[in-house]
This record gives C-alpha cells, sequence and structure tokens, in this order.
C-alpha cells in the first residue's frame, strides 16, 4: 500500500462561485529558548524562488507616462479619475489605486490562498474597488513575497506596503499627506491577515507596524489553526463512518476512494446511510444546526477542496516543523441533544484523534509566530461576515472568535454577520459594501452597527437565520450569471415571511 506522507494541501481553491483570491492549543508562552540560539528554520523559509508577476502580464495592464509608470485600468462604469500604480516592493508585487478627489484614508486589501507556485499575482478588491473609488478611498493591495498558507508573510507584507504608501505616491510624481485612517480588509486567509493584523501580539512582535482604524475580515479564519483541527476532525469522521476508523491519518490516499464509495452515491450531494450520519457530525462540528448548511454540505465543488486537504503530516505544507493539530477537545454529536447516545459515546469512543506536538506553532524572536493567532485582543472596531454553508472555512470560525474576543473583554468591539450562501466567501457586492459603509460609520461616527447573534442555538437553528443582512439584489455591473452569488441566491431556500 502507498504508505507516503503528504504534506497538508491546505486551501487549494475551487468552486466557481467562491470569491477566490482567498493555531491553538498550549502554545501561547514565549519559547524558553535561549536569547543567543538563533531561531529554528523550516521548508517555508527555504521557498525562495517567487517571482511576482510583471505588471505587463495582467490582462488590465495599462502603460503609464514619466514617472506615472507601469498600472492598470480604471474600473469599468465609473467616472472618478484615479491615479493607479503597479510595482514591486521589497519582492512583493502591489496595485495601489488613489481617486484624484482622495478623501484622506486609506484601505489595506489582504487576498487569500494563493496556491503553491512561484509566480506571486495581486489581487483587486473586486467587489469593494467600485465603492472605495467612488467615495474617494484609496486601496492598496500586495501579493505578499511568498505563497502558502503564510499567514505571517501576509501581515508583514500588507504593512509594508501601508507604511510606503506616500513615499510610492511621491515617486510616482504625486504628493500625498498621510492617510487620517487606515483600514484592513480581506477574504478567507486574508481574513486572518486581517484578524491577525490588529491583534496586540502583531504590535508587539510584528516587524512591519500599522495602526489600523477598523477592519473587516470576511470569510476569515478567526480561528486561525483550529481550521486545520476541523480538517483533521472531518477527515476521522470520515473514515470512521466509511468503517475505517483507526487508519492512519496521512495514509488517506489508500482509503480514500473506499471511504467516498462507503459514504456517498454521488459526492457530495447523495449521501449514503453512514454519509448521512457524517453529514450531521460534520453540521455539528462546524457550528451546530444552521439554515444553508445542507446546501453547502452538498456543494461538490468546494467539498472537493475540503476533501483535498486529508491525508497531511499536520505542518500545513511546510509553513510548521510539527503538527499543532489536535481534535481530542471534540465531542461529536449526531444531533443537537448535548447528551451522548450509546452510538455517539462508540464514536467518540472510536474515532481516530489527532494530538498536537508541544510548541509547534509557539511565540518567537524573529517576528510573528509562523502561523499568527487571532486571540481577540484588538482594540479596534470590527465587522465580519461568513457565509452560512461555508464547507472550506466553516460558519464556527466566527464563533471561536466571538468567544476570544468577549474571553479578553472585547466583544463589544465585534460586530458579526451571518449571509444565507452555500460556498466560500460567496457575498454580493451589496453585502461587501454596506459591511464596510458601516464599520466606517462605526470608527468615524461611533455609531455601532447590528450584527447576528453567532453563539445561541436556538438563533442559529431558525429558519429566518442569516436574512437580516443578506442581500440578494445585484447592483449595477454585478454578474447574475451561474456561478456567481447573485445567481447562486436563487437556488437557495427564501427566507421565511415575516
Amino acid at each position: 500500500m502507498n504508505r507516503k506522507l503528504p504534506t497538508l494541501n491546505i486551501l487549494a481553491l475551487a468552486a466557481a462561485s467562491a470569491l477566490l483570491a482567498a493555531c491553538g492549543g498550549a502554545d501561547d508562552e514565549p519559547t524558553k529558548q535561549a536569547v543567543s540560539e538563533p531561531e529554528e528554520t523550516r521548508v517555508q523559509d527555504s521557498r525562495n524562488s517567487y517571482v511576482p508577476r510583471a505588471a505587463s502580464a495582467y490582462s488590465d495592464y495599462q502603460a503609464g507616462t514619466g514617472s506615472n509608470g507601469d498600472g492598470f485600468t480604471a474600473q469599468a462604469g465609473l467616472a472618478v479619475e484615479t491615479d493607479r500604480w503597479a510595482g514591486v516592493l521589497n519582492g512583493a508585487g502591489y496595485r495601489i489605486e488613489v481617486p484624484k478627489n482622495w478623501n484622506g484614508k486609506l484601505v489595506m486589501y489582504a487576498h487569500g490562498y494563493a496556491g503553491t507556485g512561484n509566480e506571486l499575482v495581486v489581487t483587486t478588491p473586486s467587489t469593494l474597488r467600485a465603492y472605495l473609488v467612488a467615495n474617494g478611498y484609496a486601496w492598496a493591495a500586495s501579493s505578499y513575497t511568498k505563497n502558502y498558507y503564510d499567514v505571517r508573510v501576509g501581515v508583514e507584507d500588507t504593512n509594508a506596503l501601508a507604511n510606503e504608501f506616500t513615499k510610492i505616491a511621491a515617486a510616482r510624481g504625486r504628493t500625498l499627506a498621510a492617510p487620517t485612517k487606515t483600514y484592513i480588509a480581506g477574504h478567507s486567509m486574508g481574513g486572518h491577515i486581517t484578524a491577525a493584523a490588529i491583534e496586540t501580539e502583531a504590535a508587539s512582535y510584528a516587524k512591519n507596524k500599522v495602526s489600523y482604524d477598523g477592519a473587516l475580515p470576511m470569510c476569515g479564519v478567526t480561528g486561525d489553526s483550529e481550521l486545520f483541527d476541523y480538517f483533521s476532525g472531518y477527515q476521522a469522521l470520515a473514515q470512521y463512518f466509511a468503517g475505517v476508523p483507526k487508519y492512519p491519518a496521512t495514509g488517506w490516499a489508500d482509503v480514500s476512494a473506499l471511504v467516498r464509495s462507503n459514504l456517498f452515491t454521488t459526492f457530495s450531494s447523495v449521501p449514503t446511510a453512514q454519509g448521512l450520519k457524517l453529514r450531521e457530525a460534520v453540521r455539528n462540528l462546524t457550528g451546530g444546526e444552521r439554515p444553508i448548511f445542507n446546501e453547502g454540505f452538498a456543494n461538490s465543488g468546494l467539498q472537493s477542496v475540503v476533501w483535498g486537504t486529508f491525508g497531511g503530516d499536520g505542518t500545513i505544507s511546510g509553513i510548521l516543523n510539527k503538527s499543532p493539530l489536535d481534535t481530542n477537545r471534540f465531542v461529536y454529536q449526531l444531533d443537537a441533544d448535548s447528551a451522548q447516545t450509546d452510538e455517539e459515546k462508540a464514536l467518540n469512543a472510536g474515532v481516530l484523534r489527532a494530538t498536537a506536538v508541544a510548541d509547534a506553532n509557539r511565540l518567537r524572536r524573529d517576528g510573528l509566530r509562523w502561523i499568527p493567532k487571532v486571540n481577540g485582543e484588538f482594540k479596534i472596531p470590527v465587522v465580519s461576515m461568513h457565509t452560512l454553508g461555508d464547507m472550506y472555512v466553516p460558519f464556527h470560525m466566527m464563533q471561536i472568535h466571538r468567544q476570544r474576543a468577549v474571553a479578553k473583554g472585547n466583544g463589544n468591539l465585534l460586530v458579526q454577520r451571518a449571509i444565507r450562501a452555500p460556498s466560500h466567501c460567496d457575498f454580493t457586492v451589496s453585502e461587501t459594501v454596506t459591511a464596510f459603509a458601516d464599520l466606517v460609520k462605526w470608527v468615524e461616527q461611533g455609531t455601532k452597527p447590528a450584527g447576528d447573534d453567532v453563539l445561541t442555538p436556538a438563533t442559529v437553528a431558525s429558519p429566518s437565520y442569516g436574512c437580516t443582512f443578506t442581500v440578494n439584489t445585484p447592483v449595477a455591473g454585478e454578474p447574475s450569471t451561474p456561478g456567481s452569488a447573485v445567481f447562486t441566491r436563487t437556488l437557495m431556500p427564501a427566507c421565511p415571511a415575516s
């Protein structure tokens, strides 16, 4: 049998409706290593062959004139004049857009997981760009200097670009004052970057520091390494219900075909009897009973991405040297009743468990943790959004974020919104723009916006949950073709009549 130990293929992007760009336990104490000893290295540190995509290689490339240099084309349909610059900063590609009538405020955009290739690509904030430009905001986005699930690099390179914003503008022939407000927003892994960048830990350990005024993490990995615990737990559940409960997790390739055939007649939309049990266990693992979960579970494109993460050794493809995976705390349930039935007791006794290696993701002396934490220690307003059917970065990431913020006394600074969609980062333009506008009003006028209760089970399970902030109506120019967020909503259960 094939016993090769593959690394965890984290966050490969699929799902056409997704906005694709886009760890826990006892690792919170500083290292006891002597200060004179050098920090250890890891596989990710040796990956140095990255090359930013040339500005001229983008489909929207626009050659500059004089000192203005390379750039990109303006957003179609907008009459606002802007300066648009593309370049490279410290090995990372960047894009910056500044309206001629700039309002003095800067929005940093953090893109999601970009795979494992050597090309570094900048992503524009597509669902926000038109609103930002039309309302006078400048925005900037970095490709980061490395790919893979490297949130540490994402925080550093995004911050570095924010700090160089006025210098880059000056070099391009435009003198700008320092921004009066700086916001940060991001999707998926970029949501993790967004949430981590505003933490007290980042303020203490990041090499490049920025004091943000407000943050908008969307579909974000706000439970940091608990996302990978979820992947591990999901795989263990699949193996258990398929009849191979204690087979080594790293031997997934040996049994994956058998597991799928035992659990699904058609992956993942037609489960067998055992597959239905898996669905219920995963429902509870990812946030409990809620609308749109069934539709998300049946999303075979996105499920294929999730299942593609199974079989790893826990190092997150060389981001870590040791595994932080820990599923010992999970109490698996097949229904909403916390009391354990005999079947649930047997499940919890018989399922494969993962145990973290001590200090796998410890604090470091040479900068941020390798997987930066989202501890709930922040002092600025945060508005976040998450789709209810997301199987890739599930809804329970919002619940973890809430619990941590409350534990640190910062629950009043976090507003969260549930969106009735079945995929990953599957937001409409209106949902995104409304969240950002509400964040700005909170920061600048003190008006705290409304949000959803993400922790009360009866509230989350209500058939109307998520209706308040879900906006299915497209704006001018927003696509509504198959695969788009707008089109996908037509396939979802309607909100109950009030």
